[in-house]
């Protein structure tokens, strides 16, 4: 079954890591990468650009509005996401909590639908 991870973590204290914390979180992706193709179970997984980027598009009533920028002033941003496919959800489960960002913020773990 196939589960997408949705990565939380604080933007702005990402920017306040100095050089060296920033090369160890990456290197630690990096490791977590590697152990989800080692096990097969990695479909694909990319990070995101910073929130300021995003654009949201709304057409109610047909009428199409684009908001620029983050929209919801939270303390933690979407970062990135993972597409897994294990058995359960125990399996997703436990590949959630070792990726780096549970230790930073917050992985959602959640089943894809199946359509069709």
């Amino acid at each position: 079954m196939k589960y997408m991870f949705l990565l939380y973590g604080n933007e702005a204290a990402f920017g306040s890591m100095t050089e060296d914390q920033r090369n160890q979180a990456f290197g630690a992706y990096m490791a977590y990468n590697s152990a989800l193709q080692a096990e097969g179970v990695m479909v694909s997984g990319d990070p995101l650009q910073p929130s300021f980027t995003a654009s949201r598009v709304r057409a109610p009533d047909g009428k199409t509005e684009i908001l620029n920028g983050p929209y919801a002033d939270t303390q933690e941003q979407l970062g990135g996401t993972y597409v897994i496919d294990v058995p359960d959800l125990d399996a997703a489960l436990a590949w959630a909590a070792r990726c780096p960002m549970s230790a930073w913020g917050t992985v959602e773990v959640r089943p894809l639908m199946v359509l069709g």
